[in-house]
């Protein structure tokens, strides 16, 4: 991907996140809306018009060409010291998950009890995790990759397994939108492999679902958990009764 392409690709996710679309962009240069969307699909712009769309969106041209070099070395996993630290405060986690699922600060402090000055305060710590990045106006600019992962066996799967898993499978899954399923089989090794294959493919489309949906408002995205997993198991029950040597 040239240089160019690289800072469209910016320009279009940006509009996605601030739920802006070509018809604000026609508006905004005095372009009619097919011109502006000839002009994303032959990246043809002129270094003015380039200006001008970072004005609409906030940004300096400075600004979307550090964004567009940050979005080729995104994080995909964080150290286990880096880990510890989010986990040892519930709110800087609280922080840490919305700012990752692309809440504005302004959001947070909204939804949650916080004050602006704690908010910024714990925006400031994601900051120096490399979480994130705190830009002018309290903007958010998000470090992670699209397929980021916390460490197998880290502190944040940890607090997941001890917390976090017992309150996810509670519910009755009887909702709108919920569900729960559980099968159980003989499998052989190829099969397991295809099966953790396919598992990887869902886990990389919802990721996609998610991206897709940041273009909404908050208001109607909803928090959502898809738990995946596949491990040999034999009831403990059933492996009391084996019979041994």
């Amino acid at each position: 991907m040239t240089q160019i392409s690289q800072i469209i690709a910016t320009l279009k996710r940006q509009l996605k996140l601030q739920g802006l679309t070509y018809r604000d962009v026609a508006v905004a240069l005095d372009l009619s809306e097919p011109s502006i969307k000839r002009l994303f699909a032959s990246e043809q712009f002129t270094l003015e018009r380039i200006v001008e769309i970072c004005s609409l969106l906030g940004f300096t041209l400075a600004e979307i060409a550090q964004e567009a070099q940050n979005g080729q070395r995104r994080l995909r996993t964080l150290s286990a010291e880096q880990e510890s630290e989010l986990v040892q405060d519930d709110k800087l986690l609280l922080v840490a998950v919305c700012a990752l699922n692309h809440w504005r600060m302004l959001d947070m402090l909204n939804v949650y009890r916080l004050s602006e000055a704690e908010c910024l305060q714990y925006l400031l710590r994601l900051d120096r995790l490399q979480l994130i990045t705190l830009l002018p106006g309290n903007r958010i600019r998000v470090n992670v990759a699209r397929d980021f992962d916390w460490l197998a066996d880290g502190p944040i799967r940890r607090h997941f397994n001890g917390q976090g898993m017992p309150e996810f499978v509670a519910g009755d899954f009887n909702g709108s939108g919920e569900t729960l399923d559980f099968a159980h089989g003989m499998l052989t090794d190829s099969a397991r492999a295809k099966l953790q294959h396919e598992l990887r493919l869902m886990r990389a489309r919802f990721a996609q679902l998610h991206e897709e949906s940041l273009a909404a408002p908050l208001a109607q995205r909803r928090g959502s958990g898809l738990l995946l997993a596949l491990r040999e198991w034999e009831p403990g029950a059933f492996a009391a009764l084996r019979r041994h040597g």
